[in-house]
């Protein structure tokens, strides 16, 4: 069995690169194919895998500048020879899904978004552009969608991490998909520590993530605010930011720990596509106040674990915060980690073996397949080697269930459900 893994870039270790760091210990001996690769920073369960980069590795300044080689991506893609592979498993948030692969090979595709800057958030995009790169989007976007569309064909299965991913897939490349959230490590956060008085934002400083409005709601309010994380429009924070407002850059993971079990809450106003920051909040205790749309429909819920605002405002902002104060007698730490214990990363492996497996046996010619990397996995299961749940985690969907039942695969072949 030859296993490739395609990643649309590896110069950091942000969600996407999580979810490729954890198909990495599922399959060990898998090859990775993307556009451009920084090997130092990259984990190192990921660069101990073989990692063939495209042609977009040797343009100038790739490592820094590989978001303006976009429309040279797909060309690129197509001409990788993965041939070879019984299985690809492609991780999209930028071109990556459009490879192609063998007639009788499966290819699954992990979105975390269709390219958010040629469908939903172009207009944005595009306002912010400079006129030279405003002028290679109306030149060039149209012809991308287009490959875009026609790539999602190449497909045989689709992953979204939330189930608005999973709509935009439906909306833009009128493709099903299945929902499971990426993983996140939430057992390293402790929710019993006392609570603090002040508000947190983690976050990069873009645009779309609306750390202003943050910002300018702890300003008005007088409330006290930490800010995490750093970027281009740093300076332009700071002049907004009041006396109550302190910014502390990026900060070790133990600080950024410490930070989620102490403050107030969270404020989170950006729309995401899922939202690693607010479940690691939520696992260290804190309820988080987001905005109403995006990945934090699937684990925010009102009044439990969190608040909703339905604008990305200031006062929208405000309101939240003053009804969070209100009710902060309802919110219990133990019991908003708890509500999103599901997110874990074991759960997160459980699901995709699921779904590896059952997309495998629903193939008649990928049976025999199917059998030896379950038991290849029931194996490393035994000796420790992967942190899956004891309820029989390989046979939670229902695709799978019927898939097993058959005669080569009778009782007492896989763990009951």
């Amino acid at each position: 069995m030859k296993v490739a893994i395609v990643h649309y870039w590896l110069v950091g270790m942000r969600g996407g690169e999580k979810v490729v760091e954890q198909l990495c210990r599922l399959f060990p001996d898998a090859d990775i194919y993307t556009h451009v690769y920084s090997p130092k920073h990259i984990s190192k369960t990921i660069a101990k895998h073989r990692v063939f980069t495209t042609s977009i590795q040797s343009m100038p300044f790739s490592r820094r500048l590989y978001s303006k080689y976009v429309s040279f991506m797909p060309a690129a893609l197509e001409r990788l020879d993965l041939s070879a592979y019984d299985i690809v498993i492609s991780s999209e948030a930028g071109p990556a899904k459009g490879v192609i692969t063998r007639p009788d090979a499966l290819h699954i595709c992990y979105c975390h978004s269709p390219m958010r800057y040629m469908w939903d958030q172009y207009g944005q995009y595009f306002k912010e552009a400079s006129p030279i790169t405003r002028l290679g989007m109306e030149l060039l976007s149209s012809s991308l969608r287009q490959w875009d569309v026609t790539s999602a064909s190449r497909v045989d299965h689709f992953i979204a991490n939330s189930k608005a991913v999973a709509r935009r897939i439906e909306k833009f490349w009128r493709r099903d998909a299945e929902v499971i959230a990426p993983p996140v490590d939430v057992r390293r956060f402790e929710p019993t520590r006392e609570r603090g008085d002040f508000y947190l934002y983690v976050g990069e400083f873009v645009a779309y993530k609306r750390a202003d409005i943050a910002i300018e709601a702890c300003s008005r309010l007088e409330r006290r605010l930490v800010v995490i994380g750093d970027g281009k429009g740093m300076q332009r924070l700071r002049n907004l930011a009041g006396p109550t407002v302190e910014f502390l850059g990026r900060v070790p993971n133990q600080i950024l720990a410490d930070h989620y079990s102490q403050c107030k809450a969270l404020l989170f106003p950006a729309e995401e596509d899922f939202g690693i920051v607010p479940v690691e909040a939520m696992a260290a205790g804190a309820p988080v106040l987001a905005f109403n749309r995006g990945g934090a429909r699937d684990y925010v819920r009102e009044g439990e674990n969190g608040i909703f605002f339905s604008e990305q405002t200031a006062p929208a902002v405000m309101q939240a915060m003053i009804r969070l104060e209100d009710r902060s007698e309802l919110f219990s730490a133990p019991q908003i980690a708890e509500s999103v214990r599901a997110f874990d990363t074991s759960h997160f492996i459980a699901r995709i073996q699921a779904s590896i497996l059952s997309q495998l046996m629903l193939r008649k010619e990928h049976e025999v397949l199917a059998r030896k990397l379950r038991d290849r996995w029931r194996t490393e299961r035994m000796l420790g080697a992967l942190h899956i749940p004891s309820n029989g985690g390989l046979v939670e969907t229902q695709n799978l269930r019927q898939a097993f039942r058959s005669e080569t695969l009778a009782e007492g072949s896989i763990p009951s459900a």
